[in-house]
């Protein structure tokens, strides 16, 4: 299948500079912006160049050089500002301060550059995805302690250089670590500007846009979900984590609305139910709301990773039967391990017979509601009382960006407004409901949704979904390459539900012992070394863990818009190269 769009180009020959690769692209660019900033993004974009050819480029014309006294600009101006010295230079000669505009763009505009030299790194096969050093070669190779006295401007632009030297790597198209990868130019800017404008979420008259924005994004959401005319309610909240906490949180003040005040004390012994397979979060959430982790029921799941319904109404019964009081069911689209999607029109039914509320944690595999292919996967979603989504996750917004949604309106204004006069006065002059921070348990609330706003418009609905869909399309490639490979085993029968592939890769030294138990503690120890040479050498990174009595195995999972079939055969490759002496 043929790939498009500027990224997905990942065929070309290593080292080439074609016109097509990112990099010739971008100096391209760089010689055709204006000011300083085009020379030096130019320079910067040029290191090590010179290591990777034989010899020169003789077909590259030559910067226009600087005259002396100028202010750098590659056209002819009057300037006779003289360059910025950083190293005389402290944070305190920068806006307020008087005459700071100056200094104050020359000092940004440096950091811009370092920003764009690494952005483009990031895409670059040829380099590593990981500069891997361990906590104490890290420690004692940089001076990272607080000190009494500033730093100079020059120093901070060195720490913010040695910062992304050993960052991670997360855009480039052979990280597949987390479930979280990949950077989005336009998520980018949006993030630029949030904290340009660094403002708060809790009301109208501090963030007008961005309360208008969130209030439209999330009526969209819900309408995605199924909701009729997209009503309800929802809020974005620092992660998964916390959009299911809320839900837990909702789902007893819907049942006891007492506890809010009176405690716990006042309500009869609650219970909640989840997959073994979900997130720990569940367990975190109960744990925090005093609700205790021993009151979480887990439910087997199937040999795919699948809820039971029917062992989830056994144990509902069973808790009843108690004296329990059974009060929130969490099915998940999208496991974090197996990439499973409960079924949710069966626990649905469970769900409204015993009159229990159900949550459906979608932090993973909510963003698959967005394709007309892979939604069916989500079928039943629409029944659910409330759905966390991630969009930092296979939409690729920049982090952090999760989404609670709520089909009953008004329930978490209910639930944790508190009236804080100071903040949320009713004799406003505008509409109320605007102030959305008193349904939050934070006061202060991040910019969260400025990012998917932008993205969301420049992309349109069908942008995200070719993305997600060519995500999938790579996990069905990289399926069917390993299947029947030698020396791969699957870690459960049948083609992923998602974009995870679970395997084992099995050493020649492994594959024909007969004893069982010694060939599965050997295997156990394949999965980490090879993990460690990954981030030795740089060239890739893949997680690993074991599940249930399975041993180690490698959960390969796809989320980067910018990784291609031939990254997924290079993973192969080096798999196989890594772990070929074990």
């Amino acid at each position: 299948m043929a790939s498009h769009g500027f990224w997905s180009l990942g065929g070309e020959t290593p080292g080439s500079q074609s016109p097509s690769t990112p990099r010739a692209w971008c100096q391209a660019a760089a010689q055709k912006l204006s000011g300083g900033i085009g020379s030096k993004l130019y320079a910067l974009l040029n290191v090590g160049e010179v290591e990777k050819t034989a010899e020169p480029d003789a077909k590259q014309p030559p910067l226009p050089q600087p005259e002396s006294g100028s202010c750098g600009c590659n056209k002819t101006c009057d300037c006779t500002k003289a360059p910025v010295v950083f190293s005389d230079l402290y944070s305190t000669d920068l806006l307020p301060a008087m005459d700071g505009d100056t200094k104050t763009m020359t000092f940004l505009q440096e950091v811009v550059d370092i920003l764009l030299a690494y952005i483009v790194e990031s895409f670059d096969r040829d380099t590593k995805v990981i500069d891997f050093h361990y906590p104490n070669e890290l420690l004692q190779m940089n001076n990272w302690e607080l000190q009494h006295e500033p730093a100079t401007l020059d120093d901070i632009l060195i720490s913010c250089r040695a910062t992304l030297k050993y960052a991670i790597k997360t855009a480039h198209p052979r990280y597949f670590n987390q479930l979280s990868t990949g950077l989005d130019m336009v998520g980018l800017a949006a993030d630029w500007l949030t904290s340009t404008a660094n403002t708060n979420m809790f009301t109208y008259e501090v963030a007008p846009v961005f309360v208008l924005l969130e209030y439209v994004t999330l009526k969209k959401m819900r309408e995605i979900i199924g909701w009729q005319d997209g009503r309800g309610d929802g809020i974005f909240s620092p992660g998964g984590a916390i959009s299911n906490m809320y839900a837990m949180l909702l789902a007893r003040f819907k049942m006891f609305p007492e506890v809010k005040e009176k405690g716990m004390s006042s309500v009869p012994r609650l219970v909640a139910f989840t997959s073994e397979h979900s997130h720990f979060s569940i367990k975190k959430g109960a744990a925090a709301l005093g609700i205790g982790t021993e009151s979480v029921i887990c439910i087997k799941a199937d040999q795919s990773g699948k809820l039971i319904p029917a062992d989830l109404e056994r144990r509902i019964l069973e808790a009843k039967q108690k004296g329990f009081v059974p009060f929130f069911v969490s099915a998940t689209a999208g496991t974090t391990v197996y990439g499973a999607f409960d079924p949710l029109i069966a626990i649905s039914d469970i769900c409204k017979k015993y009159n229990v509320w159900m949550h459906v944690d979608g932090a993973w595999g909510g963003s698959l509601l967005m394709s007309r292919r892979h939604r069916w996967k989500l079928d039943g979603v629409e029944r659910a009382n409330s759905v966390t989504w991630n969009p930092h996750k296979m939409m690729s917004v920049p982090l952090q960006c999760s989404a609670l949604l709520v089909r009953e309106e008004g329930l978490m204004q209910n639930c944790n407004q508190m009236h804080a006069c100071y903040l949320f006065q009713q004799d406003k002059h505008y509409d109320l409901s605007y102030d959305t921070g008193d349904k939050a348990l934070q006061c202060g609330r991040h910019v969260d949704i400025f990012k998917l706003w932008l993205m969301w418009r420049a992309k349109g609905t069908i942008g995200f979904e070719a993305q997600i869909d060519k995500c999938l399309e790579l996990s069905e490639y990289l399926y069917n390459k390993i299947k029947d490979r030698e020396g791969y085993e699957m870690v459960f029968d049948g083609k992923p539900q998602h974009t995870n592939v679970c395997f084992w890769y099995l050493p020649p030294g492994i594959r024909y012992m007969e004893d069982k138990e010694e060939r599965k503690k050997h295997l156990h120890k394949v999965a980490p070394v090879i993990k460690a040479r990954m981030m030795e050498y740089g060239t890739t990174m893949v997680s690993y863990q074991p599940q249930g009595d399975k041993v180690n195995f490698f959960r390969m999972v796809i989320s980067n818009p910018a990784a291609t079939f031939e990254d997924i055969d290079f993973l192969i490759e080096e798999i196989e190269r890594l772990g070929q002496d074990l």
